[in-house]
């Protein structure tokens, strides 16, 4: 099992650098991605090879590939997962470390709902961080309009768009700057899916994203900057022409 994104993170939230503290040009773009190859020791070929991709504040980025194209190990890199072999990663031109991407990123894995751990809704939201308080917990809720359900809810007695939603929030109350998605709507019905776009389209007032999905549909009516990914190389492409051909 994949383990639990909260788990991932090895320090408690107070001791992570926060992202803001040492960014010295507030008006450059946010994330960059300059050069960036991936080649483990024990695979012939890189993952990923020369990618490079920015995304300003509030900003909404699409990757899309098919399964096997290294679009999922990209946003494991974002997250200080894994280490790139060479290039780098930057956040308003200053180059980040993993401890810093786990600090600055949160990952929404895919079928995010297959791991739940907590038996409530407050459980799940506070796994990894017990201290994390009442208000913090609402606001991470109301973001993804989840406020009005019982805290004392399982996990598991949700819809399918409703563990979506608090698999967003499970990572929106670490107050992350980027929020990183792989296939979000993958499994859900065709409202569902709607519904899930258009909540990510109202996060963008707050946070840049960058998702990853093997089919664009309703994402790609929401995306500010657009990417096709193959066999570990990505090529830009602009959302209005990808849109055309949905």
């Amino acid at each position: 099992l994949i383990p639990h994104p909260s788990s991932l993170i090895p320090h408690p939230l107070s001791l992570i650098p926060h992202p803001l503290s040492f960014i010295p040009h507030p008006l450059s773009k946010m994330l960059s991605i300059k050069n960036l190859i991936y080649h483990p020791p024990a695979t012939e070929k890189p993952i990923l090879q020369s990618i490079n991709l920015t995304l300003a504040p509030q900003e909404l980025g699409l990757i899309i590939g098919p399964s096997g194209s290294g679009k999922s190990t990209l946003l494991e890199l974002l997250a200080g997962l894994a280490e790139a072999t060479k290039g780098g990663i930057y956040w308003r031109d200053r180059e980040l470390t993993t401890l810093h991407l786990q600090g600055l990123a949160g990952l929404v894995f895919q079928f995010p709902e297959r791991h739940f751990c907590g038996n409530t809704i407050l459980e799940e939201l506070r796994l990894g961080h017990p201290e994390l308080g009442s208000e913090r917990v609402h606001k991470a809720l109301q973001e993804v309009g989840l406020d009005h359900l019982s805290l004392n809810t399982s996990p598991h007695e949700l819809s399918g768009g409703q563990q979506r939603r608090l698999s967003l929030a499970v990572q929106l109350i670490r107050q992350p700057n980027i929020l990183l998605l792989d296939e979000p709507t993958a499994g859900l019905d065709w409202s569902m899916r709607i519904n899930l776009a258009q909540l990510l389209a109202k996060l963008k007032a707050h946070w840049t994203l960058l998702i990853v999905t093997h089919d664009p549909g309703e994402l790609s009516k929401i995306a500010d900057r657009c990417w096709t990914i193959r066999n570990g190389t990505m090529t830009s492409i602009e959302p209005e022409k990808l849109y055309a051909k949905g």
